[in-house]
């Protein structure tokens, strides 16, 4: 992919953006639009010109006939993706970007404003920031960190946020001063510093009463429509493969739909610790596809962890991260240039995670908007409770005066386009994991690889036909996902269908006793993690010895204060 760098600068002020425009670079009066070579070249990223405007990004449009039929000129077929985005801005406004599925990043300068946009369902990332008299942003935190005139400070809210949450949920960044764009959002900067934002696509609900059986065909003509769009016609695709509903069904629908051949992937940790090899076994066997599965050793995850980190713009404490680095790579060998997941299933259509506060809101029905968004945090089950035993009493007298975490997911969890609970936890996690951890690791991961990943169950049709179909058929008393299930019960094996969901257990307790320690040692103890005072080593090196919690969360705790540390390495030490 080609990433880009866009500048608008200030007529009175001064800049270096020469660097950032080797290859393929716009400028006009007070702005510079550059791309910036990737390893999918296929991917052109601009300049474009649509009449008045100019716009660079990385664009891939699903439904380009849909769009170039709103357009009405037949002559306008030839356009790139692009360049089609930007006729559709320059006939609808952004307001006409609501129709679009796809995956884009995108900034267009019309001669007076630069306007940042974002994909409805953010599966590309834009990133933003304005030091001195000029304003920057790039797809890549990695791009915007180059920039000569940024110097990164650490953001210790978005510290305590991703100690909460394995992910920043929201705008902020690690970098102060460094935003990041919502998912169907849109910023206009102006040269005087002044800006505005909006929305031009949200997640509505739309419920339609009707029987089950009208749903789930309905769900289920989308979902074909949908993967089909996103199949690479006449070449081969990889799906990566878990055994869960959510990847079986997408690789089903993908061997169902596909004109070529479809490989699958699975990942194990080895014979004698648990996995699902058996139903992504049987998964492969039953859709005819070309399976492989790859064994990931603990001393691998180790090797590996400092470069994953480096490849994500914002940290991930999902240990699943070097795991998919190394599969992604494996399909990158076969010479596969695009590969499907099946991500999106559970925070679109109910999956077992809402069980437990959909419980603590029958049981306690007078629950304050502040108690809700709290129970909400702890259901994560990471640092959120042990943070003032782990931040520094420095670090901790800083945050005294900012927003509670609370505020990050409390505007989603009483959303007034949403009546039923149900559908706000869902809206909640669409819109904080889905964007800000799901759909960014699997772009940032694929892409180091040289791929692109497709996530067909977190599309933008998707996501709307999940808000138009009533809670209870989502999750149906404690059958998760069951409208969904419904909808493809004839593609798959019932074993696959009927299995409770179980997620891939990533052995991050039993790694930390061996090949892990030492990076856990030399990483979270070391004189240079140490003078950043952020955490208590007290607390570290007891978690370390398996102590200082009453249930045994030490190592998905460690894995993410070393993930943190070696990012803040690569992205603040720019080592």
């Amino acid at each position: 992919m080609s990433r880009f760098f866009a500048l608008i600068n200030d007529p009175e002020g001064q800049t270096t953006a020469h660097r950032f425009a080797a290859v393929d670079c716009e400028q006009t009066d007070d702005c510079l639009l550059a791309s910036i070579p990737d390893q999918r070249p296929w991917l052109s990223a601009g300049p474009y010109r649509y009449h008045r405007l100019v716009g660079a990004g990385e664009v891939t449009l699903f439904n380009r006939a849909d769009l170039l039929a709103w357009l009405a000129e037949p002559s306008r077929a030839t356009l790139s993706d692009g360049e089609l985005l930007l006729a559709l801005i320059d006939r609808g406004g952004l307001a006409a970007l609501a129709q679009v599925e796809g995956m884009f990043a995108f900034a267009v300068w019309d001669g007076r404003h630069l306007t940042l946009i974002r994909d409805p369902v953010g599966a590309r990332t834009l990133f933003y920031t304005r030091t001195g008299t000029a304003w920057a942003a790039a797809s890549t935190l990695h791009i915007l960190r180059r920039w000569p005139a940024l110097q990164p400070r650490l953001n210790l809210t978005a510290v305590a946020s991703f100690l909460t949450f394995a992910y920043l949920p929201g705008a902020e960044t690690l970098l102060a001063g460094v935003y990041e764009l919502l998912p169907g959002q849109y910023v206009r900067l102006a040269p005087d510093g002044s800006w505005s934002s909006g929305f031009y696509w949200t997640p509505r609900e739309e419920t339609a009463l009707a029987p089950a059986a009208p749903h789930a065909h309905q769900l289920r003509q989308r979902l074909e429509h949908v993967t089909r769009t996103m199949l690479p016609a006449g070449e081969p695709v990889g799906v990566l493969l878990s055994g869960g509903v959510d990847s079986s069904l997408v690789t089903a629908l993908a061997a169902r739909l596909h004109d070529a051949p479809v490989q699958t992937y699975s990942i194990s940790f080895g014979d004698e610790l648990p996995n699902e090899l058996a139903y992504s076994g049987l998964v492969a066997t039953h859709c005819r596809t070309r399976h492989q599965v790859l064994t990931v050793s603990g001393q691998q995850i180790a090797d590996h962890l400092p470069e994953t980190v480096a490849a994500l713009d914002c940290p991930v404490g999902d240990p699943l991260t070097t795991p998919n680095l190394l599969l992604v790579r494996a399909a990158a060998g076969d010479g596969l240039r695009i590969i499907l997941n099946g991500e999106g299933g559970d925070p679109c259509f109910g999956g077992p995670k809402n069980l437990p506060m959909l419980a603590m809101e029958w049981q306690r029905p007078d629950l304050t908007p502040q108690q809700r968004a709290q129970i909400y945090l702890r259901s994560y089950r990471k640092c959120y409770d042990e943070l003032p035993r782990l931040l520094h009493p420095d670090v901790q007298q800083e945050l005294a005066s900012t927003p509670p975490l609370t505020e990050r997911v409390i505007h989603y969890l009483h959303a007034p386009t949403m009546s039923s609970y149900l559908n706000r936890l869902l809206l909640t996690n669409v819109r904080t994991k889905g964007a800000h951890h799901i759909l960014t690791k699997v772009e940032r991961i694929t892409a180091a690889c040289g791929l692109e990943g497709r996530a067909p169950l977190f599309s933008r049709a998707i996501v709307a036909q999940s808000f138009t179909i009533p809670p209870e058929l989502k999750l149906a008393g404690t059958r998760e996902k069951w409208i969904l299930k419904q909808a493809v019960a004839d593609l798959l094996p019932p074993q696959i269908i009927e299995r409770p969901k179980s997620g891939m257990r990533v052995p991050v307790q039993h790694w930390l006793r061996g090949p892990l320690r030492e990076l856990a040692t030399d990483t979270l103890l070391s004189p240079r993690a140490r003078s950043r005072s952020l955490f208590q080593t007290n607390t570290i090196q007891a978690w370390m010895a398996g102590k200082g919690m009453v249930w045994p969360r030490q190592g998905i705790a460690l894995w993410m204060l070393v993930t943190l540390e070696l990012w803040l390495r690569a992205f603040v030490d720019g080592a």
